[in-house]
């Protein structure tokens, strides 16, 4: 049994990896806002504040905590962004460093949004950083987590895709939207999606947990990205609607600006190869049963 420590517990994927972790027999420890319900330990960012013991003894430490992307960004929600997720590793990275019996390793999650869009360019670990405000955020996020790592903590920044579940992430916001007829792709469908199956999302987390020679960067996606215009023809067979509908890019950029520039024009075709070589085996590694599968259907 392993002991993993939860930032972020009460969102889609905290969430998910604490149900995964419990059924397995493993202890977590449940880290949130004082409003958060359920959590074991609560923070106060403003003020940088952790009770240690919601880290002292851990076997793991994860990191979900950060404000949603999926909204217009002002310059204000965009401080929020960077702010949310920087803060939040800071506190983490410098509570483990100081506890007495320091967790094993640190999951410092973030985003393959720090590869920018790189059109059809095949992106794994050794891929440089791209531009954009999402690349720039990515970045300083990753950095945050130093002190844990100057610490003796094994640190792996899981560059999470895009999470499949109707609960969450997109499938959350498009199952409705096919399921009323209205599925399609966007502008010319050309964009790359790396998504993963959430089944195999939270597998891959505890397989980084458990496998002490993955450090660093670890791409957790699916090994078979799919365009947004594959995409949509397949989440529509699945659920037996039509997906013949086209939103056009100008009606994107009008609607969310730059959110929608980076996110859903945008795209980037990124490969799992340090998780492929450590060993690790997709249950769904194909879009259309790990929509099956996810959905239900």
């Amino acid at each position: 049994m392993i002991t993993v420590a939860i930032a972020g517990a009460s969102g889609f994927l905290g969430s998910a990896l604490a149900r995964y972790l419990t059924t397995q027999g493993h202890a977590v420890r449940r880290i949130g806002r004082a409003s958060s319900k359920g959590a074991d330990f609560h923070w106060d960012l403003a003020a940088g504040r952790l009770d240690p013991a919601a880290l002292d003894g851990a076997d793991a430490v994860v990191n979900f905590a950060g404000a949603t992307i999926a909204q217009r960004w002002t310059a204000d929600h965009k401080r929020a962004i960077i702010a949310s997720r920087v803060r939040s590793t800071e506190v983490l990275a410098k509570t483990m460093a100081a506890v007495r019996t320091p967790p094993s390793v640190f999951l410092s999650t973030s985003a393959i949004g720090i590869y920018g869009s790189r059109r059809d360019e095949p992106l794994d670990e050794r891929s440089q950083p791209g531009t954009g405000f999402l690349a720039d955020v990515v970045q300083q996020w990753e950095r945050a987590a130093a002190p844990a790592q100057d610490a003796g903590v094994r640190l792996v920044h899981p560059r999470l895709g895009l999470a499949m579940h109707p609960d969450g992430g997109v499938l959350a916001k498009l199952v409705p939207v096919f399921n009323l007829g209205g599925g399609g792709k966007i502008a010319k469908g050309t964009q790359w999606m790396s998504w993963i199956a959430l089944h195999d999302l939270v597998r891959a987390l505890v397989f980084i947990i458990e496998t002490q020679s993955l450090a660093g960067a670890v791409n957790v996606t699916s090994p078979n990205p799919a365009t947004n215009a594959d995409f949509s023809h397949t989440l529509g067979a699945v659920l037996h609607r039509p997906a013949v509908a086209t939103v056009p890019e100008f009606a994107i950029k009008l609607m969310f600006g730059d959110m929608g520039e980076e996110t859903l024009l945008a795209g980037q075709r990124v490969l799992p190869k340090r998780l492929t070589d450590a060993g690790f085996t997709f249950d769904y590694p194909e879009l259309a049963a790990a929509l099956h599968h996810e959905l239900g259907k």
